[in-house]
């Protein structure tokens, strides 16, 4: 017999057993610095990469004006 067949017509499952006692909401300042680290990060070692991407998307619109004439 399934646990379906008990006559319950409940369709959410049981409560979580955990050893761990449930937290409340709270802010995570900790991990806030650590993403803003890594942001910086990444955005330090892209930055020189800018002009590169610059010239590029400068190229492709003029090529793209060109080919409308």
């Amino acid at each position: 017999m399934s646990d379906a067949d008990d006559g319950d017509d409940s369709r959410l499952p049981g409560p979580l057993r955990t050893v761990t006692p449930p937290s409340g909401t709270h802010p995570d300042a900790q991990m806030d610095v650590i993403g803003w680290l890594i942001f910086l990060g990444l955005l330090i070692l892209l930055l020189p990469v800018l002009p590169l991407l610059l010239v590029i998307w400068l190229i492709d619109r003029a090529r793209g004006a060109l080919g409308r004439r």
